[in-house]
This record gives C-alpha cells, structure tokens and sequence, in this order.
C-alpha cells in the first residue's frame, strides 16, 4: 500500500517536533545548573586531592633538559646568493 503525504501528516510531524524541542529545552534549563553545579564540584574534589607532581623543598632549584630532536637536514640544495636589478 502506498502512502501519499499529506498537509495533515505534515502538520502533525511539525508540531510534534516542535514540543519535542519546547518540552527538551524547558527540562534543561532545570537540569542544566544542578549538572554543571555538580560537575564543578567534582573537579573540585579532584584538584584538592591530586598532591602535587614534583614536590620540591622551598629554595630547591631545577634544571630540566630539553633534547633537540629538531635536527636540520644538511642536503637541502645549493645556496644561491642574488642581487636585485633595477
């Protein structure tokens, strides 16, 4: 059986796509801060309780060291030196 589209069935996909959006936005403003409020308080406990990386006594001084893995290729071509003609 084929079915035919209709202003009627148009109408009804409309307006149920558009209280599916009314009731969803409406439920997230209620819901938005009590999540966005608990995960800030998550963080929160997590920051306090990671101790810190690299514990180091007041007046301790480091030196870290950086390898250089940026190594320029010698066999790029030929420097040519020009001058610019007037």
């Amino acid at each position: 059986m084929i079915q035919l589209a209709s202003i009627v069935g148009l109408a009804k996909t409309i307006l149920i796509i558009l209280l599916v959006y009314t009731v969803f936005k409406y439920v997230m403003r209620l819901l938005a801060p009590l999540m966005i409020r608990s995960l800030a308080k998550r963080m929160a406990n997590t920051f306090h309780q990671t101790p810190p990386r690299n514990p180091k006594k007041e007046g301790e001084v480091t030196i870290d060291k950086k390898t250089n893995q940026s190594q320029t290729n010698n066999n790029v071509g030929e420097y040519v030196d020009f001058e610019e003609i007037d």
